[in-house]
This record gives structure tokens, C-alpha cells and sequence, in this order.
């Protein structure tokens, strides 16, 4: 792995010289701020997708390593302000989450809101705009995926899928990716599933879709990537698929 650079907001790895590859992990951490406490919680809901997508760190982490790109991490939990959120989206801060209250958001004026945007929200993104500029610079044509996990069972449901590819307008990068993932023929691939890829404002709404990049997002479920030895699989499985469709548009 090529150089690391950490702050308040957001953990960057720097890519190998010409490599296009931009790795983003929104929810990578479940880290709070010493300032906030534990935002009125218990211990045990920190170890809960509410806080952050278990997993995806290490998967982007390793995914950086093995194929040299450059990556952008968060580093506080989406508790406190969720990154893949607009500024004007109502759970940009979330007051109650999958059944959780958080005490610690209840009653937030909008002196606090804002100050979790400057201090948070508004770094990360500028760091991945930099990412972006940084190999554009380099006559590139920046490509990003980003990486997210979800939830074995959502209320109650077993979800499917060992794998999801979310898209909006870049069907061209997700068809490759879901027939990547298929061809390895032990998976159950989502088209746009467990999710949606299209929501306005979110973080490769604002840095991807609305520039024409290339991009893709990967959900990975969670109870796979949960281990070292899951993690370590699904780095090879997904820079396959990765290295894959990248040199093929």
C-alpha cells in the first residue's frame, strides 16, 4: 500500500503514478468524536450497520493495496452525520435509525448541523473532488467505485444476494460488474438491489453521475465480510471484477 494520510474527517491512501481507480467507502467507520460522547447509545448499537457498513473498510483498504488506487475513507460514524447524504436530505443526520432513537440528535439546532457539515461532512467530500482532481491532472479519466455492505436479514427477511451492483446512468460499468460477479458462478448478484443506485445528492450522485465518470457502486453483505478470512476473499473476487470492467471502458 502506497502512502496514508489521516485527519478528523477522512482517511486517504494515495495511488500508485497512473492508476485511475478511485476507491470510496462512505460508511467505513463507527468512530464518534470524543466531544459527542456516545450520542446517548449503547456500546452494542456501534456494532450495528447504523453506525457503519461492517466490513467495507477492510475490503476497501485491501482493495487499495492490491490494485494501487487511490482511496478515500470516512472516519467518524454516519451516526453523527452520514456522508452519502445531500445536505438537503432529511437523513442526513438521523434522529432515529432502523429502530434505534439516538438521544444525541434529538433536538440538533441548525448551529450544530452545520458545524458537523464544516467539520465532517464538507472534508470528506472536498477529499474525494481532490482524489478526482488529482488524476484528471494526470490526463486520466478518474474511475470510482465505491464500497458499502448490507444487512443479512432486513425486518425480518433473509436478502438473497451475496453481492449488489447500485447504478443510476452508468449502466455501461454496471452491466460488466453484475456479469463479473455472475460469471464467477457462485453468487447471487443484485441488479440495483438491495438498493437503489439512484439518489440525489448522494456521494457519487454529486462526484460521479452529474460529471459523466465512470463509476459503480459495490454492496457487499455483511455477514461475509465480516471475518478476515470473508474480507480476504471478496478482495480477490472484487478486484477481479474491478480490474476487469476498469480496462474495459
Amino acid at each position: 500500500m502506497t502512502k496514508m494520510t489521516q485527519n478528523e474527517a477522512y482517511e486517504l491512501v494515495e495511488a500508485e503514478p497512473r492508476n485511475r481507480l478511485i476507491l470510496l467507502c462512505d460508511h467505513a467507520s463507527n468512530r464518534l468524536p470524543p466531544e459527542y460522547g456516545d450520542l446517548g447509545l449503547s456500546s452494542g448499537q456501534f456494532a450495528r450497520h447504523i453506525a457503519y457498513d461492517i466490513g467495507a473498510a477492510a475490503v476497501t483498504l485491501g482493495l487499495a493495496d492490491r490494485l494501487g488506487g487511490t482511496a478515500v475513507l470516512s472516519r467518524f460514524s454516519r451516526l453523527l452525520i452520514d456522508p452519502n447524504r445531500g445536505m438537503d436530505d432529511p437523513t442526513l443526520i438521523m434522529r432515529i435509525s432502523d429502530g434505534a432513537v439516538v438521544p444525541g440528535n434529538r433536538h440538533l439546532d441548525e448551529g450544530e448541523r452545520q458545524r458537523r457539515i464544516e467539520t465532517y461532512h464538507r472534508p470528506y467530500h472536498d477529499a474525494v473532488a481532490s482524489a478526482i482532481a488529482g488524476v484528471k491532472s494526470q490526463g486520466l479519466v478518474p474511475f470510482i467505485v465505491s464500497i458499502h455492505s448490507f444487512t443479512p436479514v432486513w425486518r425480518g427477511w433473509a436478502r438473497p444476494w451475496h453481492v449488489g451492483i447500485l447504478w443510476d446512468q452508468d449502466e455501461a460499468v454496471a452491466r460488466r460488474m453484475i456479469s463479473g460477479f455472475e460469471a464467477q458462478g457462485d453468487l447471487v448478484v443484485g441488479d440495483n438491489e438491495p438498493y437503489h443506485g439512484a439518489l440525489e445528492g448522494d456521494t457519487l450522485n454529486t462526484h460521479a453521475t452529474k460529471a459523466g465518470l465512470p463509476h459503480a457502486l459495490i454492496e457487499i453483505r455483511q455477514d461475509l465480510i465480516a471475518e478476515k478470512s470473508g474480507v480476504d476473499e471478496w478482495v480477490e473476487r472484487v478486484a477481479k471484477v474491478v480490474r476487469a470492467t476498469m480496462y474495459g471502458v
